[in-house]
């Protein structure tokens, strides 16, 4: 007598949930990724704004030697310390001193270190968060090695070896600063060239 085997069809319940799991877990995992590749691109963003406003200042200062003292002393900038245009505005064509040219460069960086010069409804949307500024170099504005950094917080806790001050003791980058980012671009200035 022949015997006669069922034919299967289509999936048992059992292979739709192993099959509809696996499936899951990868979307999941797509997710995650998309995630984690959107973070990282923004601490990218963030880095590279940092790095073009150090080195535009810098640019500033080796132009403007006269007045290098009057940009160490300048303290730190960011977070709106700096609010008002100082006068005479130093825009191209117009009449600036060495002091004034100075001041107009510290206000003009924090605008772009705030992010107010690309708004929303008035509000700035482009810079750093929470931003600080710093200038360091030779105390009588001699020729020797000047260095801005400039300190954002970061979105992730990391360990922070950095021996620098700048922002340090805010608050605005964690207890112990785990969320602390700098970057620093030193340079050699001799504002007598």
């Amino acid at each position: 007598m022949p015997i006669y085997h069922a034919q299967q069809r289509g999936f048992s319940l059992i292979e739709l949930l192993v099959a509809l799991l696996i499936f899951s877990v990868g979307l999941l995992s797509i997710v995650g990724l998309q995630t984690i590749s959107k973070q990282s691109n923004f601490e990218s963003i963030q880095r590279t704004t940092a790095a073009q406003v150090a080195q535009g200042l810098l640019e500033d200062m080796r132009s403007n030697g006269d007045a290098i003292v009057v940009y160490l002393e300048a303290g730190e900038l960011g977070q709106g310390s700096r609010e008002t245009e100082p006068a005479p505005k130093c825009v191209p064509g117009a009449e600036c001193n060495a002091v004034q040219k100075a001041a107009h460069d510290l206000w003009f960086w924090e605008q772009v270190l705030d992010g107010n010069h690309e708004t929303n409804d008035g509000n700035g949307t482009g810079g750093l968060i929470l931003p600080t500024l710093c200038i360091t170099g030779t105390a009588d504005g001699v020729a020797g090695i000047y260095q801005v950094s400039v300190v954002w917080r970061g979105m992730a806790s990391i360990n922070n070896g950095v021996n620098n001050t700048c922002g340090a003791a805010s608050g605005d980058y964690g207890a112990s600063d785990e969320f602390r980012r700098i970057v620093q671009v030193p340079t050699y200035i001799d504002p007598a060239s």
